[in-house]
């Protein structure tokens, strides 16, 4: 079971994953379960909305659920922000609840983002 950060379901959609490192891509087509955080697709709306990518989180979501059997993480919310609170690493509410959902069950994070691999030891890339 793998996570996926934002970019990387963007990158997916947009260029069809040649942007990610190899390891990102073997671990994606070798995974038995591909998830994303819900606060993946509100961040994918809040790009829409300031006009940093074009589609908003269903078109997105709907096509990698489709091409790659994404789905999204049904975990308790509350359990969640609870993880959420112990990861002071960073300010951005995007990026601790994203990390937090792979972390509640030590799953793997597919990210570039450097500050979640140096703070995350199952962070991929």
């Amino acid at each position: 079971m793998i996570y996926l950060d934002t970019h990387v379901v963007i990158w997916l959609f947009t260029d069809k994953g040649k942007r990610l490192s190899t390891d990102a891509r073997l671990l994606i087509e070798n995974a038995y379960s591909i998830l994303i955080s819900p606060m993946v697709l509100l961040e994918l709306d809040f790009l829409n909305e300031i006009h940093r990518i074009t589609l908003g989180s269903e078109s997105v979501y709907d096509y990698l659920h489709d091409r790659i059997g994404l789905t999204i993480c049904e975990k308790s919310f509350s359990s969640v922000v609870h993880m959420a609170t112990e990861q002071s690493w960073t300010r951005d509410p995007f990026d601790r609840l994203i990390t937090s959902h792979a972390a509640l069950d030590q799953n793997i994070l597919v990210t570039k983002d450097e500050t979640i691999r140096k703070n995350y030891s199952l962070a991929k890339w």
